[in-house]
C-alpha cells in the first residue's frame, strides 16, 4: 500500500503531517490497462527488446528501463516532438522520464507501477520512434 505524505498548516502556524492512503493503480485502471504494467515474459522480452535495439533504444544499466537519445534540426523540432509525445503519455497515462537540451532529447521509458519494463513502455517507444520519424 502506497502513502501519500502531505503538510497542512492549522492557525498556530504550526505543520501537521498527515497519511492519506492510495489505492495501487491496478484497482483503477481498465484490465487492458492493468495488463500491460505488468512486467513482460521472458520471450516477450526477448523478442520486443530486439526489435527495439535495432531502432537505437538500448537498455539501461542497473536498472530494468530502455533509453534512446533523439537529436532535431532545432530546438522547435525537438518541442514539437515532446508535445506530441505528451500527448500520447497523458492518453496513456503513462510517461516518460526526459530530458531536453536545445535540439537533444533523451528519454527513459519504465513502468514505476512493476518496478520494469512493461508492454506500456514498448508501446511508448514504438509510438516515440514513429513520431520522431515524422518531425
Amino acid at each position: 500500500m502506497s502513502w501519500l505524505m502531505f503538510s497542512l498548516r492549522t492557525s498556530s502556524a504550526r505543520t501537521r503531517l498527515s497519511r492519506v492512503s492510495l489505492s495501487p493503480l491496478s484497482r483503477s485502471c481498465s484490465s487492458k490497462m492493468a495488463s500491460e504494467s505488468h512486467w513482460l515474459s521472458a520471450a516477450d522480452r526477448d523478442q520486443l527488446l530486439m526489435e527495439l535495439r535495432a531502432k537505437g533504444w538500448m537498455e539501461v544499466e542497473d536498472r530494468d528501463a530502455i533509453f534512446k537519445e533523439l537529436h532535431f534540426k532545432t530546438f522547435n523540432q525537438a518541442f514539437g516532438f515532446m508535445s506530441r509525445v505528451a500527448l500520447q503519455a497523458e492518453k496513456m497515462n503513462h510517461h516518460p522520464e526526459w530530458f531536453n537540451v536545445y535540439n537533444k532529447v533523451q528519454i527513459t521509458l519504465t513502468t514505476h507501477d512493476c518496478g520494469g519494463l512493461s508492454k506500456r513502455d514498448i508501446k511508448m517507444a514504438k509510438f516515440i520512434d514513429k513520431i520522431a520519424l515524422s518531425v
